[in-house]
């Protein structure tokens, strides 16, 4: 974001002594290589955490039931995503991204060594301290990327950030592999720390090869003056003193429970994107073609918030589905049940190089989808992948365990709908952004995420004891699949609100 402002002319030279990564600047290896250690931790972490929640207290775990623990995986899901936007915003005012993201990886490094501590206390400071952490760091490393290049006609510059995108499915594959084993076989907290060595290396060669990054990282592109300073420290010192009073009062009164945590983060994820969207309607500086543009995109912000509700299950329900449900074994050969949770990440690193082929194929002959109809496919393959998990819970009534070709065949629907709504969802955000709101209108768009995970985390809670039931699946499925037909209904509509914009 901040690169917009900034003259090329501070970057320092990207290729020391004419060295290259892929052809690429050299600093692209050192981002590429953080961003795998971080997802490794991070993916690793998440194949494990719903399995150690809902885990009895005699096998280690915490003993929640299913619908709590899925609760408390949505809203730290959310969280993630919602703190993108202040750890943007941090290095744009305070530190600048090459800063941002080194403090952001410190952070995730010790919240997954407090998980690794045998204490209810450290586990939920851990996950609060990554949540945190990938805020700061999520936020800037994909802008540090494109300061590697000369401007954005630079010729290397998609490729980079395809190499880049890799490393984050490599990561993504490899770590319920080696964390998800360790955890399961050998002891929770040991796939807990594991992950915080992951992270802890990706942090060490972050720092080594921060020499190879552009200058450009290090400028902190609009400086917060004094009086803001004082302002922001003031407002947040009320805040923090508001909740600190609010969980005092419920603590004493002998009611604290973790629902105490995960209603209030579950609404104000809610409400965040609310005010924002009710905040940019206000704003007279908009003109009206504007304005129509974003009433077009509270369509795309919408389904996409109702189809990441069903997607980011896949660490959750589905998670949980694994374990207690289906069968450990294909082909004569034993796996732990978060190995699924390798799947996707695999099904995009094979499947998302066609997606790109076929989108360009396709707009050679005059026949590429419109982006409203490439996000109704997304939400009609959600919903189906939840019509599928229906006949699969249908099929585990009773105890048994169901072949775990039924997973795969899950992951892949929601993989392809992925690869139809995501990519263009970035697209879409960037034509359809007011000049005046073009960096912010991104974070506004990965609030999608928030918005969705904090209404399933609500949902979650609501159904309680029914969480996993085959209506559980089947009502979420049908509800994405009456939401892309009305997406298909109503496209004219929404594409003359993009005006000219296709």
């Amino acid at each position: 974001m901040a690169s917009s402002t900034l003259d090329v002319g501070v970057q320092r030279p990207t290729s020391p002594g004419g060295k290259t990564f892929l052809g690429h600047p050299r600093g692209l290896a050192t981002l590429f290589m953080t961003e795998m250690w971080e997802r490794f931790s991070f993916y690793g972490m998440r194949a494990l955490l719903v399995l150690y929640l809902v885990a009895g207290t005699s096998e280690g775990g915490l003993g929640y039931t299913a619908a709590v623990g899925a609760a408390i995986y949505s809203v730290y899901n959310a969280m993630l995503y919602l703190l993108a936007l202040p750890g943007g915003w941090l290095a744009d005012r305070f530190w600048g991204a090459r800063k941002t993201v080194a403090v952001g990886g410190g952070i995730i490094m010790t919240g997954h060594f407090l998980l690794a501590v045998p204490s209810t206390a450290s586990f939920f400071a851990g996950l609060a301290l990554i949540a945190v952490g990938s805020g700061l760091l999520k936020a800037n490393i994909s802008t540090m990327v494109g300061h590697l290049y000369d401007g954005p006609n630079d010729p290397r510059r998609d490729g980079g950030f395809t190499i880049f995108y890799m490393g984050i499915n490599l990561g993504a594959f490899l770590a319920p592999l080696v964390i998800g084993t360790v955890g399961q076989n050998i002891g929770w907290h040991f796939g807990f720390a594991l992950a915080g060595v992951g992270m802890a290396l990706g942090l060490v060669q972050y720092l080594m090869g921060t020499r190879h990054l552009s200058a450009r990282s290090d400028v902190v592109a609009s400086p917060i003056t004094p009086a803001e300073k004082t302002a922001v420290f003031r407002k947040a010192a009320v805040w923090a003193a508001l909740a600190v009073v609010f969980f005092g009062v419920v603590t004493l009164s002998g009611r604290m429970s973790v629902d105490w945590v995960i209603w209030p983060l579950s609404i104000a994820g809610i409400a965040v994107p609310v005010l924002y969207f009710a905040r940019i309607k206000r704003d007279k500086d908009l003109d009206e073609a504007e304005q129509s543009k974003m009433k077009g995109f509270i369509w795309f912000f919408v389904a996409a918030a109702v189809f990441w509700m069903i997607y980011d299950q896949s660490g959750s329900t589905l998670n949980i589905f694994a374990t207690d449900s289906t069968a450990s074994t294909l082909f004569g050969f034993d796996f732990p049940s978060s190995w699924f949770q390798s799947l996707n990440p695999l099904y995009i690193m094979a499947l998302a190089p066609v997606f790109a082929w076929l989108w360009v194929w396709l707009s050679r002959r005059g026949k590429n989808p419109s982006t409203t109809m490439k996000f109704a496919f997304g939400l009609l393959l959600i919903g189906a992948s939840f019509l599928v998990m229906m006949l699969a819970m249908g099929a585990a009534a009773g105890g048994a365990k169901v072949s775990p070709l039924w997973l795969a065949m899950v992951y892949l629907i929601q993989t392809v709908g992925e690869l139809t709504l995501s990519p263009v969802g970035l697209s879409v955000t960037t034509k359809l952004a007011p000049a005046k709101y073009g960096s912010q209108m991104m974070g506004l768009w990965f609030l999608a995420v928030t918005a969705g995970d904090c209404v399933a985390a609500i949902m979650q809670l609501l159904v309680g004891d029914a969480t996993g039931s085959t209506w559980y699946f089947a009502s979420q499925g049908v509800l994405a699949v009456i939401a892309g037909i009305a997406l298909t209904m109503y496209r004219k509509n929404v594409v003359r609100m993009m005006g000219d914009v296709h």
